[in-house]
């Protein structure tokens, strides 16, 4: 199985001001090629915070990009998975009206929220030993018993670190915006506490790509 990390970044490395704004600093382009990888992929991971804050998912609108998932097998949109330990997403989300099918991967606890609920098709309990967080081990063989080979993983930045700490990321799209945010308080692509130099993830440049301001890097992880 693999999993893409695709996401978009100012010059100086923010993915929201500090006011965790939604993000409008990249191009029409780049939305493209997110939505193009979102196509490719069996089924996309997004944090419970990241759903939050945009309160829906990005669909797949394009005819031929829709049609391109049907001939290779693949339903019209990919499953959403959102990642939540604690459970606790906002039923009243436009999300859950979206034409989608919506999984939740989450803790036993976490779980217990919605066993009376329609709002998730699957409920995935992948908890550590301790119940305090998921076990990303065992996501990988739950998802690999249903065939998933592909998964684009959206988001958030403290999901991010979490998924680069258990070496769960085989490659990242990292698209890089003409623009300065600042501020020590706006979000950054990968939070959490943070990786010593000798344990930090590598990366290995796959290609770089320049469309007008925009540069379109392609990322390997080392493993």
């Amino acid at each position: 199985m693999k999993v893409t990390l695709v996401l978009a970044m100012t010059a100086d490395g923010k993915i929201s001001d500090v006011a965790k704004s939604p993000p409008t600093f990249s191009s029409d382009r780049d939305y493209a090629h997110l939505v193009a990888q979102i196509a490719l992929a069996d089924a996309i991971l997004v944090g419970s915070g990241t759903l939050k804050d945009g309160g829906s998912v990005v669909l797949v609108e394009k005819p031929e990009l829709i049609q391109a998932r049907i001939d290779r097998g693949q339903p019209a949109q990919p499953p959403q998975i959102i990642c939540s330990r604690s459970g606790k997403i906002d039923a009243e989300l436009p999300f859950f009206s979206q034409p989608i099918d919506r999984w939740l991967l989450t803790t036993k606890k976490g779980a217990s929220a919605w066993q009376e609920s329609e709002g998730f098709s699957r409920v995935f309990e992948c908890e550590t030993a301790d119940g305090s967080d998921i076990d990303w081990q065992a996501v990988t063989i739950e998802l690999t018993k249903l065939g998933l080979e592909h998964i684009c993983f959206l988001g958030g930045s403290e999901l991010a670190a979490s998924l680069f700490a258990a070496n769960f990321i085989d490659e990242l799209w990292l698209t890089i915006c003409p623009v300065i945010y600042g501020g020590s308080a706006a979000p950054t692509p990968v939070s959490g506490c943070g990786f010593t130099p000798d344990l930090a993830p590598r990366l290995t440049l796959l290609s770089v790509d320049r469309v007008e301001q925009e540069l379109f890097l392609h990322y390997q992880v080392q493993k």
